[in-house]
Order: C-alpha cells, then sequence, then structure tokens
C-alpha cells in the first residue's frame, strides 16, 4: 500500500539501535570462528559507546557465551540486547530489516533473501525479519511487510530525500527477466522513493553480491558522494572504478547539480590463498555521533578514515580491524542494519 509520507531515511538520520547476528560454528565463519569474534567483539564494543546494540544468537548456550565474551572485553552491556532466532549466517546488511519511516509509522520491508542469487543457502535467513518481528522487539507501531521481490539491503543506499543510489549489474543479476524500467518501477514503489541513480560499472574481486553498492559508493550529508577509488593503473580494478568514477561525476541533484565526489584510497591487494578479497573502505557503518570505518592493517587505513570523517562532520572516527572480515567477501557494513530512531519497543 502506497504511503505518501513514507520514505526510506537517511543512515545519516537518528538510529534506535544497531542490529547483528552473532557467528557460531554452524556458519560459514566456523574455520575462522575466533578470529573473525575478534572483530565482531571490537565492532559490538565501538556500537554499545555510541547506541543500543541488538545481537541475534541461535539460542541461550549462545547468548551466554556471547555475553561473556563482551564481559571481558569491556562492552557496555546495559545497551546490549539478545534475541534468539535462527540464522544461517551473519550479513544481515541483506537479511536484515529494511526500514521506512513516517511521522507516525515504520514499516518494516522484509523483501526475499535468495543468498545473493542463489550462491549460498538462505531459508533461515529468509524468514529473519518476520522471527525478529515475532519476538516483540519492534514498536506496536512498526508493522512487518513481506516483499514477494528479491532485493539486498547493501545493494540499495538512500539519500533521505527520495534518491537511490544502485548498481545494474547486482539488480540485474537478481530480476535477469525485468528491464531497467521495470526495476526501477519495482523499487520506487516497494521504497517510496523518487528517482533511481543506476551504476553500470563498478565491482570488486572477492565480492559475491554482484556489485553491491555499499562496496562501491555512499551518500553522504549536503550532496556528496564517497565512492571508492583506484588509483593504480596496473590493477585490475583500475578501468572499472575509473569509469565508475566518471558515471558519478556525471549525476546529478534533484536540483540538477553535479554531487561532490569524495574518493577513497585504495589498499594493496589482500590475498588468501590465491584469492583477492575485496576490501573496500566504501563499507562503513554511520552511528549516532559516530562512523566505524574498515582498517585492513594498510598503510591506506587512516587515508580512508580521513576522507569518512569529512564526509560525516561532527562524528568521532572509529576504525574497526576488519581482515577476517573480507575472507567472507564482505565488511563492516555488510553485518550490519541500522534500526532507525523509534522503530524499537522499549529494550530490557
Amino acid at each position: 500500500m502506497s504511503d505518501p509520507m513514507m520514505r526510506l531515511p537517511a543512515e545519516w538520520e537518528p538510529q534506535a539501535a544497531i542490529l547483528i547476528a552473532w557467528p557460531h560454528d554452524a556458519t560459514d565463519w566456523a574455520p575462522r570462528l575466533a578470529e573473525v569474534e575478534r572483530t565482531y567483539l571490537a565492532l559490538a564494543v565501538a556500537v554499545a559507546r555510541f547506541e543500543p546494540l541488538l545481537v541475534c544468537v541461535r539460542d541461550a548456550i549462545h547468548e551466554r557465551h556471547a555475553s561473556q565474551c563482551l564481559v571481558d572485553a569491556g562492552a557496555d552491556m546495559a545497551r546490549i540486547h539478545f534475541r534468539q532466532v535462527p540464522y544461517d549466517d551473519t550479513w544481515l546488511r541483506d537479511s536484515g530489516p529494511i526500514t521506512l519511516v513516517s511521522p507516525q509509522a515504520y514499516r518494516l520491508l522484509d523483501f526475499q533473501f535468495t543468498g545473493w542469487g542463489g550462491k549460498h543457502p538462505a531459508a533461515r535467513d529468509d524468514a529473519l525479519v518476520k522471527a525478529l518481528h515475532e519476538t516483540g522487539m519492534f514498536a506496536p507501531t512498526a508493522k512487518h511487510e513481506r516483499v514477494a521481490w528479491a532485493l539486498e539491503g547493501g545493494a540499495i543506499d538512500g539519500d533521505g530525500r527520495g534518491s537511490l543510489l544502485t548498481t545494474w549489474r547486482c539488480l540485474h543479476q537478481r530480476h535477469p527477466d525485468l528491464s531497467r524500467a521495470q526495476i526501477e518501477e519495482n523499487l520506487s514503489k516497494a521504497l517510496q522513493v523518487e528517482r533511481v541513480l543506476w551504476l553500470d560499472h563498478g565491482y570488486l574481486q572477492g565480492d559475491d553480491t554482484d556489485a553491491h553498492i555499499d562496496t562501491l559508493a555512499r551518500f553522504a550529508p549536503d550532496d556528496v558522494i564517497v565512492f571508492q577509488d583506484c588509483d593504480d593503473p596496473s590493477d585490475p580494478h583500475y578501468a572499472e572504478l575509473s569509469s565508475m568514477h566518471r558515471e558519478l561525476a556525471g549525476l546529478r541533484t534533484r536540483t540538477g547539480q553535479p554531487y561532490r565526489l569524495r574518493a577513497l584510497p585504495w589498499a594493496a591487494p589482500i590475498m588468501d590463498q590465491g584469492r583477492r578479497l575485496a576490501a573496500s573502505y566504501a563499507n562503513f557503518l554511520i552511528l549516532n555521533n559516530a562512523v566505524l570505518v574498515p582498517a585492513y592493517d594498510d598503510s591506506s587505513d587512516a587515508v580512508a578514515a580521513a576522507v569518512i570523517g569529512r564526509a560525516y562532520p561532527g562524528r568521532q572516527v572509529v576504525p574497526i580491524p576488519c581482515r577476517p572480515l573480507i575472507w567472507q567477501n564482505g565488511s563492516l557494513h555488510c553485518v550490519t542494519m541500522q534500526l532507525p530512531a523509534g522503530v524499537m519497543a522499549p529494550l530490557e
């Protein structure tokens, strides 16, 4: 049902909480569970400094384990809350709720999650939003709405004012039988956006999402777009990301002005058994009064943090070690989902 008051908020708007799922030995993290838990601990401790954190766990035993790890790490446990729900893996940017807001109500959009086009099992992840809603964690004014159409949260980025940024590579892979105009119509109706800005270029080796926008380019306040650049002509990404840069330069704001572009530096290749991992600095996480930035133990980490900090002024910049995450082809933004202010029931 269309509601002219509903809109997709920008990620830098006030938040109620951040949602994550704690890794366990039945997820794809099993071979490196201890290593990735250290990243989750750094992430959780950092989030809880600024706002509540909701942690999905598989059962009571898993909750006790995660809770003890967080206590030992010095996390602010008054801001950390657990929900026991089943899940296949921990990429909640893609399986969690995409929330629309209005002055009086919220809509928790529950798009089909297909494991990135059938690449991985996803039945429990596809049921996650419904399972979370049934725990009573959302306010009575937050309606759960199943959308019979495949879309992942990492595939889209909104500016809160009716503009959506996405990539043709990803959306075409999910819906090969639909034209660009048909996909755009579905996005506009479901997400209550007025225009869709498409990128035809941009990808990262080691990314199995088919070019999610959150690894490539992100909106920021005041008509800024922060994007992953590549300044090494010998790198296989150079031509594609240079073409993406030119596409971004050709985009226009709602008032017809060019966006103010902020280029992120390029990390040196990170390899794992001959496979290059997708080390994108664009995969940062915005919080209330802070922004968490991926760190890859690279000389470009500090430069990336400075660029992101300037794009989101007034927020504390906190680096999070993300090398363990990119082993599974994602990073900081991919394992989190923000929940807008007002959408939660009182947390206990």
